[in-house]
């Protein structure tokens, strides 16, 4: 142990324990821009330097580590001054747009230039120009916003296995851009969003589609629907002040209607109905794995499938072949739905709400439409999207009443929920799977091992007479280890299900940014408790379930549910969803 003194503070800390980490545990707050724990811990924007006594140069607190007796001062003037220095170096080549700017209000460097008073500046701004990039990428990079901190090549490296960033030009006007000079279209990016939601300003967001919603909206022949993501619930509150745990979904789907849609659905009813489809298919799958052959892979996260389309093809034919929750329910609306409510598909106007970037690209996969060419899903809204048109329309969420899903697709079950956490599309499908073969549901949370925070989790269950080998594994590093594995035929699964965020759903890209910190534990844990306080967990058990197969669909893997509720993977490019 090593015992220092931060601003007249004693502190003992482990040694080897970096000088930020140690004023952390006493409570005492460095700013930061380009810090990551454990990813980026260079010291590139010299914001987090202190001074230490008996040194005559400024370090970096992020990468050096403490000493015993060391006296540091983390706001001194002398590191005042640097730092604000250093700052408007960093402001000096930023475009400070602020006003037409997506991060504005959620900005790191905004939110340190405010608090070290920085109100003009004396440099000349030399910003880079925006680099032509396709505005209708799901994915916008605006390198006049980027700092050069690092945090989404090594967030895309290491966390997500993907390369998709590097530096370029490596002169003072040196920028991050595609690697090696490569158009976006011909990189391999999964869309997961995770560069996004770990950039610190504006140099990354998802396209916004708002403006595409709004003209829908204000269109009085068109039928507007939208649906809600499960994990969308635990978050969208956050930027309103709403903790996870006090997020009301009847509050969300209320301003839903406050903007003007017609109908309010709920995707746990298309996570319910993708879990029929695929525990079918898995049953049907198991005596091929059993004999030694490959597992059934889940299909539900479109960053996934990128990642398999681009680096795993040789498994493409593996994966399941039911469409997203999202795009089964797409499916639904302007089929079924549209005849319960009495309307024309082409009038159908289809939203989503996904805490995910890589859905504005699932929506354009080729065959993710009817017959009459009419697409699944119109139009892909991040959480963070749905924010901003909520506050676009002053919508005061705290004061209004309650407001519940339209029917019979706001049905929903416990089993639909635990999809936005990983492991959870896993769960759901065994408590079904249990079902089919023993006819009687599972006693509750028999499969809790596919659950937690573990990047990769084994279990193995007994179906019948047959033992189920199953694994769950998120982000897209863990990922790349799981499929070498099995490939080199060190691992043996049935099932295992990937999602390409860490953590899930929940952790998705589109979600809200909050700098230094995670509520991806709270908000998996929100719904966890959901699930069990539910009367129906399993998605059998679902009476709108049991009315759509009995009205429309037959059963599962029937002619009607090939049709409408599953896809061919081979029928799409990587450029071409884009």
């Amino acid at each position: 142990m090593v015992t220092l003194t931060i601003d007249n503070i004693q502190v003992t800390v482990p040694e080897q324990t970096s000088i930020l980490d140690a004023a952390r545990m006493a409570g005492i707050y460095i700013p930061t821009l380009c810090y990551l724990k454990d990813l980026n811990e260079i010291g590139a924007c010299r914001v987090c330097i202190v001074e230490i006594e008996g040194i005559d140069q400024l370090v970096a607190s992020c990468n050096n580590y403490v000493l015993d007796g060391m006296v540091v001062h983390t706001n001194s003037k002398k590191v005042r001054e640097a730092r604000r220095m250093n700052v408007e170096l960093l402001l000096s080549t930023h475009n400070s747009s602020c006003t037409s700017c997506v991060r504005s209000r959620n900005c790191s460097l905004q939110n340190v230039s405010n608090d070290l008073g920085i109100y003009y500046q004396d440099f000349p701004n030399t910003h880079v120009p925006f680099t032509p990039w396709n505005k209708d990428y799901p994915l916008i990079r605006d390198n006049s916003k980027c700092i050069g901190c690092y945090r989404c090549i090594q967030v895309c490296d290491k966390v997500q296995n993907s390369h998709v960033w590097s530096m370029t030009s490596r002169t003072h006007h040196a920028v991050v851009d595609v690697v090696g000079g490569k158009d976006f279209s011909e990189a391999d990016c999964t869309l997961c969003g995770q560069c996004v939601v770990n950039c610190p300003t504006g140099a990354l967001r998802e396209r916004d589609d708002t403006e595409r919603v709004w003209d829908a909206l204000s269109d009085p022949d068109t039928c507007c629907v939208v649906q809600i993501a499960p994990s969308i619930r635990t978050a969208w509150g956050e930027e309103f002040g709403i903790e996870p745990a006090d997020a009301n979904l009847s509050q969300l789907v209320a301003a839903l209607r406050k903007l003007g849609f017609d109908y309010v659905i709920n995707t746990d009813f298309s996570a319910d109905l993708t879990i029929m489809e695929e525990s079918a298919e898995l049953l049907e799958h198991l005596p091929q794995s059993q004999n030694g052959g490959l597992p059934l892979f889940t299909s539900c996260c479109p960053g996934w499938m990128r990642y398999a389309k681009a680096h795993y093809p040789q498994l493409v034919d593996y994966i399941s072949t039911c469409k997203s929750p999202q795009q089964m329910m797409g499916a639904v609306v302007k089929s079924y739905f549209a005849q319960q409510i009495g309307v024309e598909p082409s009038s159908v106007f289809s939203v989503s709400v996904m805490p995910c970037i890589a859905k504005k690209s699932e929506a354009k996969i080729p065959d993710m439409c009817n017959a009459d060419e009419l697409r699944d899903v119109d139009v892909v809204l991040t959480t963070r999207e749905l924010v901003r048109m909520i506050r676009a329309n002053h919508i005061a969420v705290h004061d209004l009443l309650p407001s519940e899903f339209d029917n019979p697709l706001g049905e929903g079950t416990g089993a639909g929920v635990i999809f936005g956490a990983t492991g959870g599309v896993m769960e759901a499908a065994l408590r079904t799977a249990y079902h089919c073969v023993n006819g009687v549901n599972a006693p509750d949370d028999i499969f809790i091992e596919v659950r937690g925070s573990h990047p990769w989790r084994e279990a193995s269950y007994v179906l019948g007479e047959t033992t189920v080998r199953v694994a769950a594994v998120s982000g897209l590093a863990h990922v790349q280890q799981l499929c070498d594995a099995i490939l080199a035929g060190e691992k043996h699964f049935d099932f295992v299900e990937v999602m390409a965020c860490p953590g899930g759903c929940v952790n998705g890209g589109g979600q809200p940014i909050h700098e230094g910190y995670s509520l991806v534990p709270a908000r998996s844990k929100k719904l966890y408790r959901t699930d069990a306080s539910m009367m129906r967990r399993n998605s059998h058990d679902n009476p709108a379930i049991k009315q759509i197969y009995s009205e429309f669909l037959g059963e599962p893997l029937s002619h009607t549910s090939e049709e409408f509720l599953h896809t061919n993977h081979h029928s799409w490019t990587m450029a071409a969803s884009l």
